[in-house]
């Protein structure tokens, strides 16, 4: 099979030729139609993720496919259309998975959808809802809102009943934030957001994916009693973070690592994703790929990435039926 594999940290991914994995108890075999790219896919090609497989390895956390076949003890039949949140591998033509770790899909639900579902809005979802308790009447400030996550961040708020301000560079990203949801827009080049968020009433909720000198920024315009939810470092920068102002108005840094729930709470994982799916299928969530590119092109993607150019999430097409 074709894979794309890590060999050496901080070198790109080559294009390899692979054995075709074997399913053990309790696994499957999935015959992978469409990959979604997530940051966290460079940084654990660099060695800088809080997760390091061992080298070589195939990169890639969430896949969707089709069941080929199945080890002992694994429930689902061949013939079965799934996602999958893994470790790594998910950039390949065929991937072994914990049964545990599928998701029997919608039918309407086509796989490029599918595949950079999990992460992102699963991100947005158990992050807001239950880290933040964010309420209906709240104001939420999403940073980073055009991208694969934050985007989603913007569309659940929403849901949730927040005021969403939102913190994007250009016309063009901005349309794509007021039509998630977001109520009010802050240009990424603005010379001071901390009025800006003032200006609009201040904030409840702090959902930073990006880091650097906007996180202190946003801490100070965040009302008492505020959370600040810390999602990643897009922007290459951790905060400093000034208990300080924690102290005097109550304000709470929280973070937030989806796969961390994984190892200390998988039934909220599960349960979150089943809320995600349902109100997929209801129609109140619309997942914008921004491109689906060819399996030949993951670098390309990674790039887009890199340079935060990517608006909604991008997802690697893999063999036939990939739009299926």
């Amino acid at each position: 099979m074709k894979a794309w594999l890590v060999e050496t940290l901080g070198q790109p991914p080559r294009l390899a030729e692979l054995p075709r994995p074997v399913p053990g108890p309790g696994e499957v075999l999935l015959r992978v139609a469409a990959a979604g790219l997530n940051f966290a896919d460079l940084l654990m090609a660099e060695g800088k993720y809080q997760d390091r497989p061992g080298l070589p390895f195939i990169p890639g956390m969430e896949l969707a496919g089709v069941v080929e076949d199945a080890g002992p003890g694994a429930a689902f039949a061949p013939g079965a259309r799934v996602a999958a949140h893994v470790r790594c591998g998910a950039f390949a033509e065929w991937a072994v998975v914990p049964a545990d770790r599928l998701l029997a899909l919608p039918e309407a639900m086509p796989f490029d959808h599918a595949a950079g579902f999990q992460i992102a809005y699963g991100t947005s979802h158990l992050a807001l809802a239950g880290k933040a308790g964010l309420r209906p009447g709240e104001t939420l400030f999403v940073t980073g809102a055009a991208g694969g996550v934050g985007l989603t961040a913007v569309e659940i708020g929403h849901l949730l009943g927040a005021r969403v301000i939102t913190q994007v560079r250009g016309a063009e990203k901005a349309a794509l934030a007021r039509a998630a949801g977001a109520e009010e827009v802050i240009d990424a080049g603005h010379p001071d957001l901390k009025a800006a968020l003032r200006d609009l009433g201040g904030v409840d909720v702090v959902y930073d994916t990006v880091g650097g000198p906007g996180f202190e920024a946003s801490l100070r315009a965040t009302r008492p009693g505020g959370r600040m939810l810390v999602i990643g470092f897009a922007g290459g920068e951790v905060p400093k973070v000034p208990l300080n102002q924690l102290l005097v108005r109550n304000v709470s840094v929280i973070g937030f690592w989806w796969g961390g729930y994984l190892s200390f709470a998988p039934q909220e994982l599960t349960g979150s994703l089943e809320v995600l799916l349902r109100w997929y299928a209801e129609g109140k969530l619309r997942p914008h790929v921004s491109a689906a590119l060819p399996f030949d092109r993951l670098p390309e993607g990674l790039e887009a990435i890199r340079s935060r150019k990517a608006t909604g999430k991008i997802v690697l097409t893999v063999g036939e039926g990939s739009a299926g």
